[in-house]
């Protein structure tokens, strides 16, 4: 096996012992280099180990750097990978150690590497085996655009008591514009509550009150959407004989012919 070949094995397999030991290697440098990242932007850690969290950070592009032109040189479609979603990850991983030689705080964007760790995902093989993930997959792709739809009409939504409550209450009370307005309109369906506007008028409390009862929607609705999408799923198997649907997942034949699934 030539080396080109080997790489490719350990690098992009995971099914040899090789393979799935480069990869947990490598997650726990991908946790260790996003600690270093997030201490460094604590102030006072900085300031005592800004010297050894430097040294850390270019260690850490460095290793990336080299397992970057690594995958580079043993893939067989080299364009393929580059523009991958985690061929751009790995790019995206070590740029900003780079730029920050240019743009001071550049650095800050390697907090990007925490993508790299859904390579576990791979790992566990958790993507490809999955039933369970294949199912929720598959129902938020059916259940988008209804999603779309509730989504647009919330938006709308928004937008009506956003203006509703810009000429009730007005810029006296921190409605200044429509747009900030609509804010406070996310804010309070979203029932966060910042608090840093809030209706002064008997009126304009009364739509408030409307506005925090329409919130409840916010999170039933999408999640009616979904589950429902998911129960379907779960029931959708057919009888190739009659066509008899709603057989159970783990059935073996069907309820009304007797054919086997």
């Amino acid at each position: 096996m030539t080396l080109k070949a080997k790489l490719n094995e350990i690098i992009f397999g995971y099914s040899t012992p090789a393979g799935r030991a480069f990869d947990i290697v490598l997650i726990i440098a991908i946790v260790l280099s996003v600690m270093a990242v997030m201490l460094d932007s604590v102030a006072g850690f900085h300031l005592r180990f800004k010297e050894t969290l430097s040294l850390l950070e270019w260690g850490f592009t460095a290793l990336f750097t080299l397992e970057y032109l690594a995958r580079f040189y043993c893939t067989q479609e080299r364009r393929r990978y580059a523009l991958s979603f985690y061929g751009l990850v790995d790019l995206l991983s070590i740029l900003p150690s780079y730029l920050a030689l240019l743009l001071p705080g550049a650095n800050t964007l390697l907090i990007v590497r925490v993508l790299r760790v859904l390579r576990i995902f791979r790992i566990l093989k958790l993507m490809e085996y999955s039933d369970a993930s294949k199912r929720l997959i598959s129902a938020l792709v059916q259940s988008a655009p209804k999603i779309f739809v509730f989504f647009a009409s919330l938006l709308g939504t928004i937008t009506v008591f956003g203006a509703l409550m810009y000429l009730i209450e007005g810029p006296e009370h921190g409605f200044t514009s429509i747009p900030r307005s609509m804010y406070w309109a996310v804010v309070t369906m979203t029932t966060v509550g910042y608090g840093d506007i809030s209706p002064q008028t008997p009126l304009g409390q009364a739509v408030a009150s409307v506005v925090m009862l329409l919130g409840y929607s916010v999170i039933a609705v999408p999640t009616g959407i979904l589950t429902n999408e998911m129960a379907k799923q779960r029931y959708s198997r057919a009888c190739p004989a009659c066509g008899q649907s709603g057989h159970e997942p783990d059935a073996r034949f069907c309820s009304q012919c007797g054919a086997k699934l």
